[in-house]
């Protein structure tokens, strides 16, 4: 790089003079933009396609600042300056998602359709404290820095969708059990509205980065239970530790999300938002015929309960 540098200094012309240089006026090298890039190679082309587009739905809200501050490692404040968004971009049939942080980005795509690519744009090395002289300290951070954003992205992405837990696991949580110290867990039922405003406020992705205290967390379960006190809080912090979601950071009041933890927070809040509350809507006897026929499970559910009913009736059981 420095050969190159200076083979092009001696050829270009220069405002510096003789004196200026003998004054100890030089020259320096600056980053201007650094791109760090990973690529997923996927077996099965069509499969990669599909899980990224079910991706992309589940991270359009990764522009939030709370998300934001997770993915590039970075604290964020009202005053911190610049415009924190996520955009989905299509190029014909391809499509990406791009995540932006004061004046850099990252950015991921299907790359000729059959690989991941993901890759982070920094544009501005003071955006993450790194000096902008091209030093070899300061390549290695800004190095460093782009590869962890690329791993962040795809590491939440991943904990987002191999979600499900096995049975002992998911038994164990919503059931009443002891900890490994022999300690009462209480139980995080499934489906209980405090349970569940509770596991959607720990997916949050500024938990990841700052940890999880009582004043943070019951603020955003308060947004979903407006009468949540800090004596709930004060409860339900010791159940999820109990119950292996957080790991208290040692000599402070602040506690550590789990891998598993997120994991489990993830899929209670999915299943429960995706899978139950849609369902119910559809299963509802009072859903107008016209509207029932559209959906597959309303249409099964009514020809089952016709079903049932039928053999009751030939059962001589009718009431």
């Amino acid at each position: 790089m420095w050969s190159f540098f200076r083979r092009w200094q001696r050829i270009l012309p220069s405002p510096l003079t003789a004196e200026d240089a003998g004054r100890g006026y030089r020259y320096q090298l600056a980053f201007r933009q650094l791109e760090l890039s990973d690529t997923r190679v996927f077996d099965r082309p069509q499969v990669g396609r599909d899980w990224f587009e079910q991706t992309i739905r589940d991270q359009l809200t990764l522009g939030r600042p709370d998300h934001v501050a997770v993915v590039f490692g970075r604290r964020i404040s009202t005053k911190t300056p610049g415009r924190f968004w996520t955009r989905v971009i299509n190029r014909g049939v391809e499509c990406g998602i791009q995540v932006h942080y004061r004046a850099s980005k990252v950015k991921q795509y299907f790359k000729e359709g059959r690989a991941l690519r993901t890759e982070t744009t920094i544009n501005d090395s003071y955006d993450f404290g790194i000096g902008r002289l091209v030093t070899e300290a300061n390549w290695q951070a800004l190095v460093q820095v782009g590869h962890e954003i690329n791993e962040r992205l795809l590491d939440a992405q991943l904990q987002a969708c191999a979600c499900a837990p096995d049975a002992a696991t998911l038994e164990r949580v919503v059931l009443p059990t002891r900890d490994e110290h022999g300690q009462p867990a209480p139980a995080l039922r499934f489906g209980d509205p405090r349970v569940q405003a509770l596991l959607c406020s720990l997916c949050s992705f500024s938990h990841l980065l700052e940890g999880v205290t009582n004043r943070s967390l019951r603020a955003l379960v308060a947004t979903r239970l407006p009468d949540y006190s800090s004596r709930q809080m004060t409860y339900d912090l010791r159940r999820l530790r109990r119950n292996g979601f957080l790991v208290r950071i040692e000599s402070s009041n602040r506690y550590r999300l789990t891998a598993e933890g997120r994991r489990l927070a993830v899929f209670f809040a999915k299943t429960y938002a995706r899978v139950v509350t849609p369902s119910l809507a559809e299963l509802d006897p009072a859903l107008p015929a016209e509207i029932a026929v559209r959906s597959a499970l309303a249409r099964g559910w009514r020809s089952f309960e016709h079903a049932l009913d039928t053999r009751i009736a030939n059962a001589a059981l009718t009431a």
